[in-house]
């Protein structure tokens, strides 16, 4: 994946939903190399259906027993071979959390993850205070008497980490990537995309009904009459509708340009994008906040107006339900279920709530991760297998080179610039260098909620105090124990976690085709997302500036059209298509990766001879399949309807069919002719890297 370009607000569908993935991690010399995995290898045999014909039908060929013997748990949306990883590192998390809270340890990590899980456990205290903890915000907006004070607790209340109205970060410039900036951009939905709000068909009508249901719900929780209730929800989706109608879609998202104007407070104020930015700045601490990136003008020239004309009394309902609903999760039972029935059932599809201690560990993972993994490193990510990833990654930079070398479409002028980015790209495996500092952060053993509160006010300072600093080289996007990796474009650098290091995804032990065809392919997919169609707008340093011709541009241009043109036939469910453009950067890593991944694999083979034939496969077979079997997965209709529409990766089987119709080697490897094969012809086939 590639990280946003503007990180400012955290998915609530994410943590309602489960979503968030949880892995292993590295540091010490490890005792195991997985948490009880020893005998998994990435190739896997008894997954596949080998009555399937490849060339017709490979990801049920790949994966059809796997399919068919893994029906997706009732607590969660979609399951896959990552979800297999995550379900198991979080047995291993969960002994480590209850060892924490059992030990009352001196030692700092133990002592801070034992106490945030001990508080999170503790279900007796949790229904005592009901909607207790929300209480101090709500004093705050009661206290509202202008709209100068409403800009003030809203400063107040993203100091706290709910980010009503519009997000806020700092972050690097992108068009100066050596300095960070603050950055305003567009937010303050409940619902997880604007067109969730616009879009007429009876699907979307159906669930914004339910939203509305769910607001009423939480209104009444609160302890107001269902009269109340209906009002201030419709109040609420009101208000929200005008913010969306203003925002920017996912697609128009993915432009970086289009999220980039730069200006500073006398600016913004000249404008007309509103006269209280500087109280906004003077309260979460930014007395001069100088040169700053207004990501999306025509929102806050909204909010502007909204500020106008909105009376009061709605703005303070609108920051209740703002506070409610992200807090909801860490609150009673009730509060719990009423955002798990929207959240998780209609939106998702999950049929059960997860078990707390699943949905504590995956709180404690987002707002304090590296100290848990910090406790988990020691044991589960051996010195072996990141030099094994590091082997790879060589490799795969060198195949990648030579492809670029190879690239008929493209001038040596480009080609120079290309090889100049791809030298320059840092590569991190396994865990970071320094360890976050938690010292500051107070976790005890008394209210959840407020443990919650303290840890993502303790972020948001955390991410202010950047300005003015150097950038911090050593800063991971994502925990160690995260099954997943990413390339940041500002940053020119791939992140490799040390959970997706581990079986079924990358073993140590496995022939070079498979771990090729897997990690290797995800380590081709990160490399290829510095030059898909956003990352090629980045320099070798991170910044937001051209390196192309004006010639090779256009060349390259065209080949995303006709990707996005492949893309746009796939109709996964119902009437949606899945979208070519949201889709275009990850489906250009996906059929990168692939190509460079095999074009590595081949090299290495010439160094290091394998047998011709592996369990009757040859080592191209092994390949595909073993990258088929990564992206195994169900997913619930509810679940593929939201990805389609807000995701800009593809559904995994199309991720997995669509590059091998780019692909003659796959073609040739399994003897597909004719009408089997699912080949592309002539000018309809793509290649670009």
């Amino acid at each position: 994946m590639k990280t946003p370009l503007l990180r400012l607000k955290r998915s609530a569908l994410a943590v309602a939903c489960g979503l968030l993935s949880l892995s292993a991690t590295a540091q010490s010399p490890a005792q195991n190399t997985t948490p009880a995995a020893s005998n998994a290898f990435v190739l896997e045999a008894h997954t596949m259906d080998l009555k399937a014909d490849p060339c017709t039908s490979f990801f049920e060929y790949a994966n059809g027993l796997w399919l068919k013997n893994n029906p997706i748990p009732a607590d969660r949306s979609r399951y896959s071979a990552y979800d297999e990883v995550t379900e198991r590192n979080l047995l291993a998390l969960k002994e480590i959390a209850e060892l924490a809270a059992a030990s009352q340890s001196p030692d700092a990590q133990q002592r801070l993850v034992g106490n945030f899980y001990a508080s999170g456990m503790d279900e007796a205290r949790i229904e005592r205070e009901g909607a207790q903890p929300l209480q101090a915000q709500f004093k705050l907006i009661d206290a509202i008497s202008d709209k100068a004070g409403l800009i003030r607790v809203i400063a107040q209340l993203h100091q706290q980490g709910v980010m009503p109205l519009f997000g806020f970060s700092v972050d690097q410039d992108l068009k100066d990537s050596k300095r960070y900036i603050p950055q305003l951009g567009q937010g303050g939905l409940g619902l997880p995309d604007r067109d969730y709000y616009l879009k007429n068909d009876a699907k979307t009508k159906e669930i914004r009904a339910q939203y509305l249901a769910y607001m009423k719900q939480i209104f009444s929780l609160l302890g107001e009459d269902a009269a109340q209730s209906a009002q201030h929800a419709a109040q609420v989706m009101a208000l929200e509708t005008r913010l969306a109608k203003a925002s920017l879609t996912k697609v128009e998202l993915r432009d970086p340009a289009a999220s980039y104007h730069l200006t500073d407070l006398d600016g913004l104020q000249k404008q007309g994008k509103s006269a209280y930015w500087g109280s906004y700045f003077q309260t979460i601490g930014l007395q001069q906040p100088g040169q700053l990136n207004l990501a999306h003008p025509k929102f806050f020239s909204e909010v502007d107006k909204m500020l106008d004309a909105v009376p009061l009394a709605q703005w303070k309902t609108y920051l209740k339900w703002d506070v409610a609903n992200s807090r909801a999760n860490f609150l009673s039972q009730a509060f719990v279920n009423a955002n798990f029935d929207f959240y998780g059932k209609t939106l998702a599809g999950i049929k059960e709530l997860q078990p707390r201690w699943k949905r504590v560990l995956g709180n404690i993972d987002a707002q304090a991760g590296e100290a848990l993994g910090q406790l988990y490193v020691a044991k589960f990510f051996g010195p072996e297998a990141k030099a094994g990833v590091q082997d790879m990654v060589r490799n795969i930079q060198a195949a990648m080179r030579d492809s670029i070398g190879k690239l008929e479409w493209m001038s040596e002028q480009t080609k120079q610039q290309a090889y100049k980015k791809l030298d320059s790209i840092v590569v991190k495996i396994g865990y970071p260098d320094v360890w976050r500092d938690y010292s500051s952060l107070q976790i005890d053993r008394g209210s959840y909620a407020d443990n919650v509160a303290r840890a993502s006010a303790f972020e948001f300072q955390r991410v202010l105090s950047r300005l003015g600093k150097p950038i911090d080289r050593n800063e991971w996007g994502m925990t160690p124990q995260t099954v997943n990796a990413y390339y940041n474009p500002t940053m020119n650098e791939m992140v490799f976690p040390a959970g997706i290091l581990q079986p079924p995804l990358y073993h140590v032990q496995a022939d070079p085709a498979a771990n090729y065809g897997n990690t290797g392919a995800t380590i081709g997919h990160e490399l290829t997302h510095a030059f898909d169609d956003e990352g090629r707008q980045f320099d070798a340093a991170g910044n937001l500036k051209s390196w192309w011709t004006a010639q090779d541009e256009k060349k390259f241009l065209n080949r995303v059209k006709a990707i996005e043109t492949q893309f746009n036939e796939f109709n996964p469910i119902d009437k949606l298509h899945i979208n070519g453009k949201l889709t275009a950067g990850e489906n250009i890593a996906d059929l990168g990766g692939m190509k460079i991944a095999l074009q590595a694999l081949r090299t290495s083979l010439q160094k290091n001879p394998q047998p011709a034939l592996l369990d009757g496969l040859t080592p191209d077979q092994r390949f595909f399949i073993a990258n088929a079997q990564s992206f195994r997965s169900a997913i619930r209709d509810e679940m593929l309807r939201l990805k389609i529409a807000t995701d800009p990766h593809s559904p995994d089987k199309y991720r997995v069919i669509a590059p091998l119709a780019n692909m003659p080697e796959f073609s040739s490897a399994f003897s597909c002719q004719g009408e089997r094969s699912p080949l592309r012809q002539g000018a309809k086939r793509v290649n670009i890297w």
